[in-house]
């Protein structure tokens, strides 16, 4: 038997990137997926990629809506009858200086990954609580351990992230839900690979394992989280970075 056999996750930005990578990685390990992303027909076009309506169904979703990530949650509880896991991973970035950021762009960084992540924890404990178990995975990044030039508004967030994961995790561990994050370092996407090749080269530099991690590697990590691999971590914060900031 697979690993996630008869489990349903939920993951928000599903439709491409990490998000993706693991909701393909829970499919091979036996789980329904439902994606929640906002461009509905690029999330559509996921869930028929990953395997269609039987393992996967798409859900157009801002994460900073609770009523839309409540809806989300509920879906996935309608269609598969239940929710097991809940990844919270849709982010967004809006890079600047602090001399050069707006407040807008500081508020959409903030709402999307840190408002975005309380909405999704919170959502996915209601139902888990229930059931006195579930695995709740959240997303944060090196930058909140270590901040990146150009990303307050980031670096911020997913510090946040770290402190909201922990104290969600005491909150919810004596009603059998485990809470816990990921910070991955440089990964290749469309995202990181949208950078200047000099930008690149100075932050390959910086990993002793000299290469870029693949979504593949995030997801296998999102994996044991989600799974009974970890069944006594909660709180705790893993780096999947080649080293880098160590």
């Amino acid at each position: 038997m697979s690993m996630l056999t008869g489990r349903t996750a939920v993951v928000t930005g599903g439709a491409q990137g990490l998000g993706y990578a693991i909701a393909e990685q829970f499919i091979a390990e036996g789980a329904r997926v439902v994606l929640g992303d906002l461009d509905l027909g690029a999330t559509e076009a996921a869930a028929k990629q990953l395997g269609g309506e039987q393992v996967a169904l798409a859900v157009r979703c801002d994460v900073t809506k609770s009523d839309e990530v409540d809806a989300l949650v509920a879906a996935a509880v309608e269609r598969f009858g239940g929710l097991d896991i809940m990844v919270n991973n849709a982010g967004i970035t809006r890079d600047a200086t602090l001399r050069k950021m707006t407040e807008e762009q500081f508020d959409q960084v903030i709402a999307v990954h840190l408002k975005g992540t309380w909405n999704g924890t919170k959502a996915a404990a209601a139902i888990m609580r229930e059931n006195k178990r579930g695995a709740i995975v959240n997303m944060s990044s090196i930058s909140g351990k270590v901040g990146l030039i150009g990303q307050t508004n980031y670096s911020a967030a997913k510090a946040g992230i770290v402190g909201m994961t922990k104290a969600a995790a005491k909150e919810l561990a004596h009603l059998g839900v485990r809470v816990n994050a990921i910070q991955p370092g440089l990964i290749r996407s469309a995202m990181t690979e949208a950078m200047p090749q000099h930008i690149w080269d100075q932050k390959l530099a910086e990993v002793p394992m000299g290469r870029a991690g693949e979504p593949a590697e995030v997801a296998k990590v999102a994996l044991f989280l989600a799974s009974d691999l970890s069944s006594y971590m909660t709180g705790t914060v893993l780096e999947v970075t080649g080293g880098r900031h160590v």
